[in-house]
C-alpha cells in the first residue's frame, strides 16, 4: 500500500478548528492509499471556497478554477488522459449554486470522474450566508429575516436525472465515507457523493450532533439499481437521513460516445507543430 506521507503536504490550513474538511481530507487520503494509487495518478479539481482548498493540502496533481467552474477543466483532463483518476472537490454553493448549470450537463454527458460535494448547507468562505441547500427560514448575517427559498435537494435532483452513481455520506462516519469514495472511484461514469459536513463557525443548526442523531446506513438488501426505490430514498430528509449508494445506473460514459480511433491518451500522442498550422489555415 502507498505510504500515507506520499499524500501529505506539511502546510498550515485555512480551515477552522473542528471543520468537517479535516475528516473528509483524511478519508480521501486513506481511500487513495488503500487503492494503492500514487499521487501522480490522481488529479483533484476545485473551484473557490473552503472545500476548494483541498488540492492545497493533499499531494496530488491539483487545479483551482473559478467559483462553480471545477467541472469543465476536470472533464478536459479526463478526455485528455483517461488513465488519470479525476476527482472534483467543491462545496454546496460552488456546485449547486454557481455551478448548477455544469452539474446538470455533466450528468447528461456522464464523464468518468468522482465529484465530492462538501455540503455544509451554508457559505463558509464568504462568512455564512445561506447556500442553495440551506433550510428555508434559516437566519444568517445576510438573511436576517430568514431565507425565503426552498432548499435545493441534490440527491433527489441527481436521481431524477438518472445520474450513473448517486451517494450520500457524513464526515462523522469516516469509514463509511472512505468506502463511498472507493466505490465511486471504481465506478465507470459520473459519481456524485453529497457529503454532509458541518460548518462549525457559521451553521449552528446542522451540527455534528444534529446529523449524528439522524443519519442511518442503507440496509444490505437495499437495491440501488431500482429507480423507484431510489427516488423514495432521495426524498427522505429530516428525522431520518439515509447514507450510502442511493442510485446506480451502468451506462455509456462520455468517452464511450466519442468514438475514438484508439485507446492512447491524448497526452501521450506525438504532436507536430505543423499539424496546428494546417488547422489554423482553415480559419483564415
Amino acid at each position: 500500500m502507498v505510504n500515507e506521507q506520499e499524500f501529505t503536504i506539511a502546510a498550515e490550513t485555512a480551515w477552522c478548528p473542528g471543520c468537517g474538511n479535516f475528516p473528509l481530507r483524511k478519508a480521501l487520503s486513506e481511500a487513495l492509499q488503500e487503492m494503492d494509487l500514487k499521487p501522480s495518478q490522481v488529479a483533484i479539481f476545485s473551484g473557490i471556497g473552503q472545500a476548494a482548498k483541498v488540492p492545497h493540502y493533499i499531494k496530488t496533481n491539483g487545479f483551482n478554477g473559478l467559483h462553480g467552474r471545477s467541472l469543465p477543466p476536470a472533464i478536459g483532463a479526463r478526455v485528455g488522459n483517461h488513465k488519470l483518476k479525476v476527482i472534483v472537490e467543491s462545496g454546496d454553493g460552488c456546485t449547486y449554486g454557481e455551478g448548477g448549470n455544469h452539474i446538470l450537463h455533466n450528468i447528461r454527458r456522464n464523464p468518468d470522474l468522482v465529484h465530492l460535494v462538501h455540503d455544509n448547507q451554508i457559505y463558509g468562505l464568504t462568512k455564512g450566508q445561506a447556500s442553495p441547500t440551506s433550510e428555508e427560514s434559516i437566519k444568517t448575517g445576510i438573511q436576517v429575516e430568514g431565507t425565503t427559498s426552498e432548499p435545493f435537494k441534490p440527491i433527489q435532483f441527481a436521481v431524477g436525472m438518472e445520474a450513473s452513481f448517486v451517494a450520500r455520506s457524513f464526515v462523522g462516519r469516516q469509514d463509511h465515507l472512505k468506502e463511498m469514495i472507493q466505490r465511486a472511484m471504481k465506478h465507470r461514469g459520473y459519481a456524485l457523493i453529497d457529503i454532509l459536513q458541518p460548518c462549525v463557525s457559521f451553521n449552528k443548526i446542522n451540527t455534528y450532533q444534529w446529523y449524528d442523531k439522524r443519519v442511518y446506513r442503507l440496509s444490505e438488501d437495499y437495491d440501488p439499481t431500482n429507480l423507484d426505490e431510489a427516488f423514495k430514498k432521495s426524498r427522505e430528509w429530516g428525522d431520518n437521513i439515509p447514507i450510502g449508494v442511493i442510485y446506480k445506473n451502468e451506462k455509456k460514459t462520455f468517452r464511450d460516445r466519442l468514438l475514438l480511433e484508439d485507446d492512447q491518451p491524448l497526452v501521450e500522442k506525438e504532436f507536430e507543430s505543423g499539424d496546428a498550422d494546417k488547422i489554423m489555415e482553415k480559419f483564415k
